[in-house]
């Protein structure tokens, strides 16, 4: 039978009655699992803060072994574990910790640590978040076993600090490490290259851990559990009745995610879509039937009614804008720049150009060195360079978009209504998307506004 892959975020691992959930909720399968899991809430931000920290305190180290210590007991002692079973968990995790703290103090012997030793230092959130599940569950009579990427075999590509899972390396020997039948408890966030260094999997890359993993053994789906009840069309903190979407094809999520949704790593749905492997997404709050997801991700194109299935933003882009009589016409000149932020290791999410600019969308934490970068360039035709960073991007998706007239215009009169200027726009770059740069000031009312226009003034089903 196949495996099913489940995955649980920091946010489920807030307090005794959260991991009584997650343990709930593992019970209630009756398949063969591999549990993948983040890090304690807060703690990769605690870790990152601490990197800095060792650089100038060597008292640092310590502090943080013994904070995570106690705070991993304190969990602990909140559960049924047996006393011998209880001395080994907290031995496992004070071997994880005594090996953190001796990198710590060489941070701050050296006041300085390389991308190699960063990766390997944030991964120990996630380790030691597995280490403590495994136990919890062995305490519960659940047969658990820790099973770490390095033991594994998840291999990735060697690239510290956003690296991809070498599927050719790593499928097979996964799928035997994991072949067994019982619980698997898998830290995520992080794989190994073939060097076995810890190569972390980018920023929330549990998600994406979790579906290379899913990938590798051929579930038959990765369940990720979260605390909101799936995909909405809309933030609810914005917007008073979102819609529940069912169903969204692969690229319909991917985008969703890539624009700002939460509900799902950007890179998720990349090593699901050749083996079309589903995204099942529950709400841990709900009533944790494992049975009744409440969105579906698959390789099904459904299109909606009103067309736009959800609409989300992003406040994490800005613009670099590169103005110039014909400098849209200039041949040479766009090579030059993405050559030039290729080089420099920044990442280009879109390029809108017109004959008089040239509009670079960029992670907003790119945007100051991708200006020192281009200003160093000689580009004779461009006459101002300019950064635009107060700015939202709205994005309204749904298969079909491209297809079906009007939508475009009626997200800007939607827009229009409201009296919010559309900054810049682009649609036709993906079939399933169109989004709309907006003053950070508008940044809710336009969702608002959109989604007022596409749900709240018809009664359609998603």
């Amino acid at each position: 039978m196949p495996k099913i892959v489940v995955k649980f975020g920091g946010s489920n691992l807030k307090s005794k009655s959260d991991v009584r959930r997650v343990v709930n909720v593992i019970t209630n399968y009756d398949e063969s699992l591999v549990v993948v899991v983040s890090a304690f809430y807060g703690v990769t931000n605690y870790l990152i803060e601490s990197l800095e920290k060792a650089r100038q305190n060597e008292k640092v180290a310590g502090e943080v072994s013994r904070f995570l210590f106690q705070l991993k007991k304190e969990a602990l002692e909140e559960h049924p574990i047996e006393k011998e079973l209880l001395e080994r968990i907290e031995n496992h995790i004070r071997e994880l910790l005594d090996e953190l703290e001796n990198y710590l103090q060489g941070i701050a012997l050296t006041g300085d640590a390389s991308p190699a030793l960063e990766d390997l230092i944030l991964a120990f959130g996630e380790r030691l978040s597995a280490v403590f599940l495994q136990g919890v569950l062995e305490g519960y009579g659940v047969d658990a076993q820790y099973a770490s990427p390095e033991d594994i075999g998840l291999v990735t590509d060697g690239e510290f600090g956003s690296a991809s899972i070498d599927f050719q390396k790593a499928t097979t020997q996964v799928r035997e490490a994991l072949s067994g039948n019982r619980i698997y408890v898998v830290p995520g966030f992080y794989g190994v290259s073939d060097e076995g260094k810890v190569t972390l999997l980018g920023r929330g890359g549990s998600d994406y851990s979790a579906a290379a993993l899913a990938r590798c053994v051929g579930a038959s789906s990765l369940d990720i559990w979260k605390d909101v009840d799936g995909f909405l069309s809309a933030d609810p903190k914005l917007v008073d009745e979102p819609v529940r979407i069912e169903r969204l094809a692969y690229a319909e999520a991917a985008e969703l995610a890539y624009f700002g949704a939460k509900i799902l790593h950007p890179r998720t749905v990349e090593p699901l879509v050749d083996p079309h492997i589903p995204i099942r997404v529950f709400n841990i709050y709900g009533d944790m039937d494992v049975e009744k997801p409440l969105s579906i991700v698959n390789s099904d194109q459904t299109i909606r009614e009103g067309v736009v299935k959800s609409v989300t933003y992003s406040d994490d882009f800005g613009v670099l804008k590169l103005k110039g009589p014909g400098v849209g016409l200039k041949p040479g000149i766009l090579a030059k720049v993405t050559t030039a932020l290729h080089l420099a290791g920044i990442n280009i999410s879109s390029v809108i150009t017109s004959q008089i600019s040239i509009n670079i969308l960029l992670a907003k934490k790119d945007l100051r060195n991708a200006y020192a970068v281009v200003s160093a360039e000689e580009l004779p035709a461009v006459s101002e360079l300019l950064i635009m960073e107060k700015i939202s991007v709205i994005a309204a998706v749904g298969d079909g978009l491209i297809d079906n007239y009007g939508i475009a215009a009626r997200i800007f009169s939607s827009m229009a209504s409201k009296g919010i200027n559309v900054v810049m726009s682009c649609s036709g770059a993906s079939p399933v998307v169109s989004y709309f740069l907006v003053n950070r000031d508008d940044r809710s009312k336009a969702v608002r506004a959109v989604h007022q226009e596409f749900f709240e003034s018809e009664s359609i089903a998603v």
